[in-house]
């Protein structure tokens, strides 16, 4: 498959994460929405390391830094949702605009 096949479906994954990231007020969705833009640059990274690189193996250890930042990421976040939702029972993050206990 040409590179240019790749890009296409990493940038329109990365476009429907940023809107949905942007656009959604509840704060599971937009965490999931950075997961798919994480997913995206993954699918570039092995692409570009697949179609450029002499050594192809650089893209997929990237990829998997990549997905251990992202699940660092999911496992904090969530956790600091789950705190907001017990105190304030909510998770629409315009409900929630202090950090103050």
């Amino acid at each position: 498959m040409p590179l240019s096949a790749f890009v296409t479906v990493s940038a329109v994954l990365f476009g429907m994460g940023l809107y949905g990231a942007l656009r959604r007020t509840n704060a599971i969705t937009i965490l999931m929405c950075i997961e798919l833009m994480l997913n995206a640059v993954n699918i570039n990274m092995i692409a570009f390391s697949r179609h450029l690189s002499p050594d192809p193996v650089r893209g997929q250890a990237f990829a998997v830094f990549i997905m251990t930042l992202a699940a660092a990421e999911v496992s904090v976040g969530l956790a600091i949702m789950l705190a907001i939702a017990r105190r304030r029972r909510a998770v629409d993050v315009n409900e929630v605009n202090t950090l103050k206990g």
